[in-house]
């Protein structure tokens, strides 16, 4: 079964697979030694996970990622769940004690699958290796043609030594996906008639290899274009049409256009509570292959490419007044940076981080540093800023841009990340140096948990518990065997930025920076947009 499972996974054109070795899963890295596939050795289960999970963001295409039992998965489970969130294919292999233990409470035994099934599309007990076989095979084509999450799959060992029929890998699995154009009928009235229609693009137009249809789309019928989080760059936020991110931490023009539009085409998107915050009262068409995200006026259950083609025939209205009017309104946050302070503002610390990366890919971690990339950084390429929106762990941004390194080779990734996120998963600075991947971790000192210190000083009586007594970053960055870098002072972010991509190496930057500046909170932003028309 291990080597039936190596050779569906060479099959599906599989590159990496990110994982960490244990008892139970034996036999598969067994058979892996075999292929050309390459093993890539994360230090913790999380970080496999979390580092699949940038592959398949910055590829569009699944990540794969392995574990053994018990411990071995359920560290998984954070990596899981973030995936799920967002919504990003993954194939999560899991290793399992043997059949005859199942049920029995043996040493490291857990029912896993009972785990996993709350953040996953499916989780299989493949205890029967032929049926095994099928599932394998119909869950890449659902990841690759269906909608897109974790799919789970935890192999018995016993199941994973059993010999199988060469000729069961022939055999065509069969993609199990609903759709429902009915609604397709009641599409073209609306559409023509609509005077100020708006694209909100879904991570969705990605997975569905779409983004090209969606501008060719925008641009024929001249329709200006939003994003949710995980979509922006879908279409350059320098393009004429496009608006940026909207809904919360949107931009005036985004969340003008969401407030005053007749019409919303909502491709490849859940339609969020973040992303609502930016939506009016027009009608809202929603296209998504999930049934359970559809929450416009009009649902279609499909693919997003395929609603495109089926829609390129309809004409609409002139929408020159409409984007004359949009005009209006700012397509970019007005965040001064120009501090000249010592210790470093982080949104000027963040701007020259910017400005020095060139055309790097940027993995951004979750903490206050986050809301600072959204706000300054323009994205102008599909997968270009990779975080998790949808759960936010801290300690995703460091293993997370191995697969993101390892899915663009020819580009430079910068990591984003606060001293309490980059400890959570400080181990795969391990990884990164083994493989001497070209990443720069510009790592945010503020000595302190600042978001949570901010929340506390706005309603809970005043910080606690979140000063961290940080380790010399310098010596523990020349431990793992990665060149090191200080700076804090206004200018020498950038060119520590600059220098450190001519290496094409991994290179940490400590940047010391204020830790009493706050972050402006999305409710101040919102305060800000002014709506014409009110």
């Amino acid at each position: 079964m291990a080597d039936a499972l190596v050779k569906i996974l060479e099959k599906e054109e599989t590159k990496f697979i990110f994982g960490y070795p244990g008892e139970q899963i034996l036999p598969f890295y067994q058979a892996l030694q075999k292929s050309s596939i390459k093993h890539v050795l994360m230090r913790h289960e999380q970080g496999a996970v979390h580092a699949a999970d940038g592959y398949a963001r910055a590829s569009s295409q699944p990540g794969v990622c392995v574990a053994t039992a018990g411990p071995g998965a359920l560290n998984m489970v954070m990596g899981v769940a973030t995936a799920y969130k967002d919504s990003v294919p993954l194939l999560v292999i899991t290793g399992d004690v043997p059949s005859q233990f199942k049920g029995e409470n043996v040493f490291q035994e857990v029912d896993v699958n009972s785990v996993f099934h709350p953040i996953t599309l499916q989780t299989h007990l493949i205890d029967d290796p032929q049926k095994g076989i099928t599932i394998i095979k119909e869950a890449f084509l659902t990841l690759k043609k269906g909608k897109t999450g974790p799919i789970h799959l935890n192999f018995p060992k016993d199941i994973l030594q059993e010999e199988i029929d060469p000729s069961l890998l022939g055999e065509p699995a069969k993609l199990k996906r609903e759709t429902d154009w009915g609604p397709l009928n009641h599409l073209k009235e609306p559409i023509e008639n609509s005077e100020k229609p708006l694209i909100l693009a879904g991570a969705g137009v990605l997975w569905s290899h779409a983004d090209e249809d969606l501008e060719i789309f925008a641009e024929k019928n001249q329709i200006p274009v939003t994003t949710t989080y995980p979509a922006r760059g879908i279409i350059s936020e320098d393009h004429l049409l496009s608006l940026g991110l909207i809904g919360l931490r949107g931009t005036p023009a985004a969340n003008f256009a969401g407030e005053k539009a007749d019409l919303i085409l909502a491709l490849g998107c859940r339609l969020s509570e973040r992303t609502r915050k930016g939506i009016g009262k027009g009608t809202v068409i929603q296209v998504n292959l999930d049934e359970t995200v559809l929450k416009g006026d009009l649902n279609l259950q499909g693919d997003v490419k395929e609603f495109l083609e089926k829609v390129k025939g309809i004409t609409i209205k002139n929408t020159g007044k409409w984007l004359e009017e949009l005009q209006k309104h700012e397509r970019t946050h007005d965040v001064f940076t120009e501090f000249d302070d010592t210790p470093l503002k982080p949104q000027r610390a963040i701007q020259e981080i910017l400005d020095g990366m060139g055309d790097s890919i940027v993995v951004n971690d979750a903490g206050s540093h986050t809301t600072w990339v959204n706000l300054l950084m323009k994205v102008r390429e599909p997968s270009s800023l990779i975080f998790s929106g949808g759960f936010g762990p801290m300690g995703y941004g460091i293993p997370a841009a191995v697969g993101v390194s390892l899915a663009r080779p020819s580009r430079q990734v910068v990591v984003v990340v606060g001293d309490g996120g980059f400890q959570m998963n400080v181990q795969e600075l391990a990884a990164i140096a083994e493989m001497d991947l070209p990443i720069t971790i510009c790592l945010l000192n503020n000595q302190s948990l600042g978001i949570i210190r901010q929340w506390q000083e706005l309603y809970h009586n005043g910080p606690f518990q979140v000063e961290l007594e940080n380790p010399d970053f310098m010596k523990l960055a020349h431990a793992y065997h990665i060149k090191a870098r200080m700076e804090d002072s206004p200018g020498d972010v950038l060119v520590a930025v600059q220098e450190a991509a001519k290496l094409n190496k991994p290179v940490l930057i400590e940047i010391i920076i204020d830790k009493n500046e706050d972050i402006p909170l999305p409710g101040e932003l919102m305060e800000n947009f002014t709506f014409s028309g009110d």
